[in-house]
């Protein structure tokens, strides 16, 4: 039966029954339900189902629903973040293929509620090019649910063996330089994924002087027992081949530069942030090495604790086409590569707008674009072929017009300090612009205000090669292009008739004796 809860979690019958059972089956320690629904109910009681992430809330009792009513499930609960419509890549056998594992060795894992661990590694040598044609986790057995995600980033190619002598907690004032390197993520994987599977036609290279030899691996420990004494040795294992595949993927970072110039007040509800691959970075990198475009098949979009949706847009010609890809439900936790249900191709003159939606309602000061998970990042990742020199599209937008907002007029040059000092007015002398950012009183209206303007500020404009190379475009003034907002979402056409391809199909699959009048009439959920 088709239920729905209130304010109060308390499950309610819908008047509208919109899942349907299509089979059920039951044994000694199985019960399984099939059901289907149409993805846009047009049911107020129905949450649409779309390619955003959806938080799956599921509860059961072991003993089937008696005339005293409802069975309270008791502990027998959980929640688990999903991409239902991220469609599963078919995959060519590779259980004879070689591989070469990338893991842990032994992490103490800290009594505490969240860990994040970064190792460097180094790509096995490889004597001649091969294709990495499959990534996938690599979790210790019973530890399913301590490993919460895990980013794979490629390095700078100018370290040395030193680098690999031990790990360290990322984003720690005593991190090693060197993890400051790695900075473009070539693959993710968060609790409950599979593995990434490259299309049969591309493959991530390995074993020539343009691949990747230096990669780090971020593993987030989530410890919410405190539990002592984990010792954790997950990681990934990279499948791969010597049979070359026709292109070599790519991976591009667009969006906005990691920098404190990318800023969100406290107290709002939705704060939006921009960042641009600008038509003039576009047009000089693939005019260069692609003219006739690169063909996108896979993103990963990226922010912290206070995103809470993410938008790649697509410009042709300044015209806006079909969202590249979208999150309107962004969970940090459950973070993963999308595949398009169609390559997209990208052309010079193109731009690509990341668009980051936050709340910072539960937060006092100001936060700042940064790598701590506090801080805030607003990113696409690309992953794309034929693969170019080009690793980074971004933009940063110019922090003497966000200053002047709050009444800053003039900074101490030459800047010798960072953050640099401010001279005037009175009331910010000597302090710095984050100091200064912090004692503004903020109000949501003021939030507002400051919001509108940061949309429409110039850019300064970021083309980078691999190992830090640049395009001549790179620091460089832009304006930003002219675009609706807020963006409109296409309108959703509601019929039961109208979209029988497009009902979606799921099985559920309890490892307890579960009766189906169990799973309908579950008590609230709390």
């Amino acid at each position: 039966q088709d239920y729905f809860t209130d304010e109060n979690r308390v499950l309610k019958k819908d008047p509208q029954q919109d899942y349907h059972l299509e089979y059920a089956m039951e044994n000694s320690t199985h019960t399984i339900l099939a059901f289907s629904r149409e993805l846009h109910t047009c049911d107020t009681n129905d949450k649409t189902i779309t390619e955003s992430t959806v938080r799956v809330i599921w509860a059961y009792h072991h003993k089937d629903m008696g005339e005293a009513g409802q069975n309270y499930h008791g502990s027998n609960r959980g929640t688990k973040s999903l991409r239902l419509l991220n469609p599963e890549k078919e995959e060519v056998s590779s259980a004879s293929l070689p591989y070469f594992d990338l893991t842990n060795k032994d992490v103490p894992v800290p009594d505490k509620d969240t860990t994040y661990w970064c190792q460097m590694f180094k790509i096995p040598v490889q004597h001649e090019k091969h294709h990495v044609t499959k990534i996938e986790p690599l979790i210790q057995k019973g530890h399913e649910n301590l490993v919460h995600h895990i980013l794979l980033y490629q390095c700078s190619s100018n370290l040395n063996d030193s680098v690999l002598d031990y790990g360290h907690e990322c984003y720690h004032p005593n991190m090693p330089d060197s993890f400051l390197t790695c900075e473009t993520v070539i693959f993710a994987w968060a609790i409950g994924g599979e593995g990434f599977t490259y299309p049969p036609h591309v493959g991530l290279s390995i074993g020539t002087a343009a691949d990747p030899q230096f990669v780090l691996m971020e593993v987030h420990y989530d410890n919410p027992s405190y539990t002592e004494g984990l010792i954790d040795n997950s990681g990934l294992r990279l499948i791969y081949t010597p049979v070359i595949r026709k292109y070599d993927a790519g991976v591009i970072e667009a969006g906005l530069w990691v920098s404190l110039f990318h800023n969100i007040p406290p107290g709002m509800p939705e704060f939006v942030s921009e960042g641009h691959c600008t038509l003039e970075c576009l047009e000089e990198a693939l005019g260069a090495e692609r003219p006739a475009g690169i063909h996108v098949f896979a993103v990963l979009l990226h922010a912290h604790l206070a995103g809470r949706a993410i938008r790649m847009r697509h410009f042709h010609n300044g015209e806006e086409q079909k969202l590249l890809a979208y999150d309107d439900e962004f969970d940090f936790n459950f973070q993963e590569f999308q595949y398009l249900k169609e390559e997209r191709t990208i052309l010079p003159g193109d731009n690509l707008i990341t668009e980051c939606h936050y709340s910072t309602v539960d937060r006092i000061r100001m936060t700042w674009g940064g790598l701590s998970t506090r801080n805030e990042m607003c990113l696409s990742y690309l992953l794309y072929y034929p693969r170019i020199n080009l690793t980074r599209c971004a933009s940063i937008p110019d922090i003497m017009e966000q200053l002047q907002f709050i009444g800053v007029k003039e900074i101490y040059r030459p800047v010798r300090t960072w953050p640099f000092i401010i001279k005037s007015p009175k009331q910010y002398k000597n302090l710095s612009f984050m100091d200064a950012m912090n004692k503004f009183k903020w109000s949501r209206s003021e939030g507002l205000s400051y919001n509108e303007l940061v949309l429409k500020l110039p850019v300064n404009v970021r083309c980078s090669k691999t190992d830090n190379a640049e395009w001549s475009i790179q620091g460089m003034t832009a304006l930003p292009p002219e675009i609706e907002r807020p963006y409109k979402t296409e309108p959703v056409i509601c019929s039961s008739s109208s979209c029988l391809r497009c009902s979606l199909f799921l099985t559920l699959q309890f490892l307890v004796h579960v009766t189906a009048s169990t799973i309908g009439n579950i008590g609230p959920f709390v």
